[in-house]
């Protein structure tokens, strides 16, 4: 498992958070450890989901995520 830790721009309430989880959550192979507004921890299988694939999940909910390098 490799662990990213993202920077999320526009998330500005509870409702954000709720949307960005359920999007990490429903990508196989990701485990979401922790979301808040503005951020996300995650740890993924790079065998079965790419990082590219877990930002386009982000974006497809209308947020823009920014890989970090630690938290």
């Amino acid at each position: 498992m490799t662990s990213l830790y993202l920077k999320i721009d526009g998330m500005s309430c509870g409702h954000c958070v709720a949307h960005v989880q359920k999007a990490l959550s429903a990508l196989d192979g990701v485990n979401v450890e922790d979301v808040k507004i503005g951020s996300a921890s995650l740890q993924f299988d790079p065998a079965k989901r790419t990082m590219d694939e877990i930002l386009e999940a982000v974006r497809e909910e209308g947020y823009t995520p920014h890989p970090a390098t630690n938290a």
